[in-house]
Protein backbone atom coordinates (compact mmCIF):
# COMPACT_ATOMS: atom_id res chain seq x y z
CA UNK A 1 0.00 0.00 0.00
CA UNK A 2 1.39 3.33 -1.00
CA UNK A 3 2.20 5.51 2.21
CA UNK A 4 1.80 9.30 1.26
CA UNK A 5 4.55 11.53 2.61
CA UNK A 6 3.42 14.65 4.86
CA UNK A 7 6.43 16.66 4.14
CA UNK A 8 8.52 15.82 0.90
CA UNK A 9 11.93 17.85 0.08
CA UNK A 10 12.17 17.77 -3.73
CA UNK A 11 15.91 17.71 -4.99
CA UNK A 12 16.90 19.14 -7.78
CA UNK A 13 20.01 16.97 -9.58
CA UNK A 14 22.65 18.99 -11.75
CA UNK A 15 24.22 21.88 -9.57
CA UNK A 16 22.49 20.94 -6.25
CA UNK A 17 23.03 16.96 -5.72
CA UNK A 18 26.21 17.04 -8.44
CA UNK A 19 28.35 19.68 -9.42
CA UNK A 20 27.92 20.53 -13.38
CA UNK A 21 30.11 19.49 -15.75
CA UNK A 22 31.99 21.11 -18.54
CA UNK A 23 31.12 18.53 -20.64
CA UNK A 24 26.98 18.47 -19.84
CA UNK A 25 26.13 19.67 -23.53
CA UNK A 26 27.73 16.85 -25.31
CA UNK A 27 25.00 14.10 -24.90
CA UNK A 28 22.60 16.90 -26.11
CA UNK A 29 24.84 17.65 -28.76
CA UNK A 30 25.11 14.09 -29.73
CA UNK A 31 21.90 12.31 -29.57
CA UNK A 32 20.37 14.93 -32.22
CA UNK A 33 23.49 14.38 -34.23
CA UNK A 34 22.58 10.70 -34.15
CA UNK A 35 19.11 10.57 -34.47
CA UNK A 36 18.40 13.76 -36.95
CA UNK A 37 21.49 14.25 -38.55
CA UNK A 38 21.94 17.98 -37.28
CA UNK A 39 24.17 19.97 -35.23
CA UNK A 40 25.11 23.66 -33.87
CA UNK A 41 26.83 25.93 -36.70
CA UNK A 42 30.65 26.40 -36.14
CA UNK A 43 30.17 29.95 -34.73
CA UNK A 44 27.30 29.53 -33.09
CA UNK A 45 27.14 31.08 -29.32
CA UNK A 46 26.97 28.58 -26.72
CA UNK A 47 23.23 29.04 -25.08
CA UNK A 48 22.25 29.64 -21.72
CA UNK A 49 20.45 26.54 -20.42
CA UNK A 50 20.87 26.37 -16.55
CA UNK A 51 17.51 25.49 -14.92
CA UNK A 52 15.75 24.72 -18.27
CA UNK A 53 14.31 20.25 -18.53
CA UNK A 54 16.30 18.42 -20.87
CA UNK A 55 12.81 18.71 -23.18
CA UNK A 56 12.82 22.13 -23.27
CA UNK A 57 16.84 22.06 -24.56
CA UNK A 58 16.38 18.75 -26.98
CA UNK A 59 13.12 20.82 -28.24
CA UNK A 60 15.05 24.20 -28.60
CA UNK A 61 17.98 22.50 -30.38
CA UNK A 62 15.86 20.53 -32.64
CA UNK A 63 14.42 23.84 -33.86
CA UNK A 64 17.18 25.98 -33.62
CA UNK A 65 19.17 23.14 -35.87
CA UNK A 66 16.51 22.34 -38.41
CA UNK A 67 16.07 19.23 -36.97
CA UNK A 68 12.33 17.25 -37.27
CA UNK A 69 10.14 17.70 -34.34
CA UNK A 70 8.88 14.22 -34.84
CA UNK A 71 12.14 12.66 -33.79
CA UNK A 72 11.96 13.99 -30.28
CA UNK A 73 11.18 10.99 -28.45
CA UNK A 74 13.99 9.51 -30.70
CA UNK A 75 16.70 11.66 -29.63
CA UNK A 76 15.24 11.76 -25.72
CA UNK A 77 16.16 7.58 -25.84
CA UNK A 78 18.88 7.75 -27.32
CA UNK A 79 20.22 10.55 -24.57
CA UNK A 80 19.25 7.95 -22.08
CA UNK A 81 21.73 5.34 -24.36
CA UNK A 82 24.52 8.15 -24.20
CA UNK A 83 23.93 8.67 -20.55
CA UNK A 84 24.70 5.22 -19.18
CA UNK A 85 28.61 6.71 -19.63
CA UNK A 86 27.70 7.97 -16.62
CA UNK A 87 28.63 4.98 -14.77
CA UNK A 88 31.78 5.03 -16.38
CA UNK A 89 35.39 6.44 -14.93
CA UNK A 90 35.90 8.85 -17.75
CA UNK A 91 32.34 10.60 -17.06
CA UNK A 92 30.92 10.30 -13.60
CA UNK A 93 29.90 13.22 -11.73
CA UNK A 94 30.75 14.44 -8.37
CA UNK A 95 28.55 14.96 -5.62
CA UNK A 96 28.09 17.92 -4.31
CA UNK A 97 30.41 19.01 -0.48
CA UNK A 98 27.74 17.65 2.01
CA UNK A 99 25.32 15.90 0.12
CA UNK A 100 25.23 12.34 1.75
CA UNK A 101 25.03 14.17 4.98
CA UNK A 102 22.26 16.39 4.20
CA UNK A 103 20.42 14.02 2.97
CA UNK A 104 20.24 11.62 5.26
CA UNK A 105 19.77 14.50 8.27
CA UNK A 106 16.25 15.20 6.12
CA UNK A 107 15.30 11.96 6.43
CA UNK A 108 16.22 11.63 9.89
CA UNK A 109 14.41 15.43 10.53
CA UNK A 110 10.87 13.34 8.57
CA UNK A 111 10.76 14.40 5.34
CA UNK A 112 10.74 12.50 2.16
CA UNK A 113 13.63 12.78 -0.16
CA UNK A 114 12.54 13.07 -3.59
CA UNK A 115 13.66 14.74 -7.21
CA UNK A 116 12.68 17.24 -8.98
CA UNK A 117 14.52 17.28 -11.80
CA UNK A 118 14.88 18.28 -15.41
CA UNK A 119 16.38 14.93 -16.46
CA UNK A 120 14.89 11.75 -17.35
CA UNK A 121 14.61 8.84 -14.61
CA UNK A 122 16.79 6.65 -16.30
CA UNK A 123 19.34 9.89 -16.66
CA UNK A 124 19.05 11.18 -13.19
CA UNK A 125 19.55 7.65 -11.64
CA UNK A 126 22.74 6.78 -13.32
CA UNK A 127 24.18 10.38 -13.00
CA UNK A 128 24.00 9.51 -8.87
CA UNK A 129 24.95 6.14 -8.90
CA UNK A 130 27.84 6.91 -11.02
CA UNK A 131 29.08 10.19 -7.78
CA UNK A 132 28.63 7.31 -5.21
CA UNK A 133 25.04 8.47 -3.87
CA UNK A 134 22.53 6.42 -2.39
CA UNK A 135 19.42 6.25 -4.92
CA UNK A 136 17.09 4.51 -2.66
CA UNK A 137 17.32 7.42 -0.28
CA UNK A 138 15.07 8.75 -2.46
CA UNK A 139 11.54 7.91 -3.16
CA UNK A 140 11.42 7.72 -6.87
CA UNK A 141 7.24 7.18 -7.01
CA UNK A 142 7.29 11.21 -5.31
CA UNK A 143 9.94 12.54 -8.44
CA UNK A 144 9.18 14.41 -11.12
CA UNK A 145 11.01 14.35 -14.46
CA UNK A 146 11.58 16.89 -17.15
CA UNK A 147 12.65 14.79 -20.26
CA UNK A 148 9.38 15.50 -21.90
CA UNK A 149 8.24 18.66 -20.66
CA UNK A 150 9.16 22.40 -21.68
CA UNK A 151 8.40 24.21 -18.51
CA UNK A 152 10.13 23.62 -14.89
CA UNK A 153 6.86 24.62 -13.89
CA UNK A 154 5.27 21.86 -15.69
CA UNK A 155 6.88 19.64 -12.93
CA UNK A 156 5.82 21.40 -10.19
CA UNK A 157 2.05 21.25 -11.16
CA UNK A 158 2.50 17.81 -11.39
CA UNK A 159 3.99 17.58 -8.04
CA UNK A 160 1.09 19.52 -6.65
CA UNK A 161 -1.27 17.31 -7.53
CA UNK A 162 0.46 14.38 -7.17
CA UNK A 163 1.00 15.11 -3.47
CA UNK A 164 -1.80 16.53 -2.43
CA UNK A 165 -2.06 18.36 0.84
CA UNK A 166 1.66 17.30 1.81
CA UNK A 167 3.58 19.97 2.59
CA UNK A 168 6.33 20.37 -0.32
CA UNK A 169 9.95 22.08 -0.71
CA UNK A 170 11.90 22.59 -3.60
CA UNK A 171 15.55 22.63 -3.02
CA UNK A 172 17.51 24.18 -6.23
CA UNK A 173 20.39 25.85 -7.58
CA UNK A 174 18.82 28.51 -10.14
CA UNK A 175 16.25 31.30 -10.60
CA UNK A 176 14.25 28.59 -13.17
CA UNK A 177 13.91 25.90 -9.26
CA UNK A 178 12.16 29.71 -8.13
CA UNK A 179 10.01 30.47 -10.59
CA UNK A 180 8.71 26.85 -10.85
CA UNK A 181 7.95 26.68 -6.90
CA UNK A 182 6.43 29.72 -7.39
CA UNK A 183 4.45 28.92 -9.69
CA UNK A 184 2.20 26.45 -7.77
CA UNK A 185 3.38 28.24 -4.08
CA UNK A 186 6.41 25.79 -2.98
CA UNK A 187 8.99 27.00 -0.51
CA UNK A 188 12.26 27.62 -2.55
CA UNK A 189 15.38 26.41 -0.70
CA UNK A 190 18.26 28.00 -3.19
CA UNK A 191 22.15 26.47 -2.84
CA UNK A 192 25.04 28.66 -4.86
CA UNK A 193 26.83 24.92 -5.77
CA UNK A 194 25.48 25.25 -9.26
CA UNK A 195 26.19 28.07 -11.91
CA UNK A 196 24.35 30.99 -9.70
CA UNK A 197 25.96 32.91 -6.47
CA UNK A 198 24.62 33.83 -3.69
CA UNK A 199 23.63 37.12 -4.88
CA UNK A 200 21.61 36.12 -7.64
CA UNK A 201 19.80 33.54 -6.15
CA UNK A 202 18.68 36.28 -2.84
CA UNK A 203 16.95 37.90 -6.15
CA UNK A 204 14.19 35.09 -6.06
CA UNK A 205 11.73 34.38 -3.64
CA UNK A 206 14.18 32.15 -1.56
CA UNK A 207 13.04 31.41 1.67
CA UNK A 208 16.80 30.56 2.64
CA UNK A 209 19.69 30.94 0.41
CA UNK A 210 23.11 28.72 1.39
CA UNK A 211 26.73 28.66 -0.34
CA UNK A 212 26.81 24.60 0.19
CA UNK A 213 24.92 21.84 1.77
CA UNK A 214 27.89 21.73 4.24
CA UNK A 215 27.82 25.57 5.85
CA UNK A 216 24.43 25.50 5.18
CA UNK A 217 22.75 22.31 6.34
CA UNK A 218 22.02 23.95 10.01
CA UNK A 219 20.08 26.61 8.11
CA UNK A 220 18.28 24.09 5.88
CA UNK A 221 16.63 22.05 8.83
CA UNK A 222 15.90 24.99 10.92
CA UNK A 223 13.96 26.33 8.03
CA UNK A 224 12.02 23.04 7.08
CA UNK A 225 11.40 22.75 10.70
CA UNK A 226 9.47 26.13 10.55
CA UNK A 227 7.86 24.78 7.60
Amino acid sequence: MRIEPRKILLWDVDGTLLLNSARAGTYYHRAIRDVAGVGPAPDEPHAVEHGKTDGQILAERLERWGGDPALFDAVSARMDELSDAYLTDEWRREAAPGVDEAVRAVAAAGWTNGLLTGNSPHRARVKLQGAGLDVDAFDWDRSYFGDHHLRRSDLTAAALADLGDATAVILGDTPADGEAADAVGFPFVAVATGAYAEEALRATSAVLVIPDLVEGLPRVLAALAEL
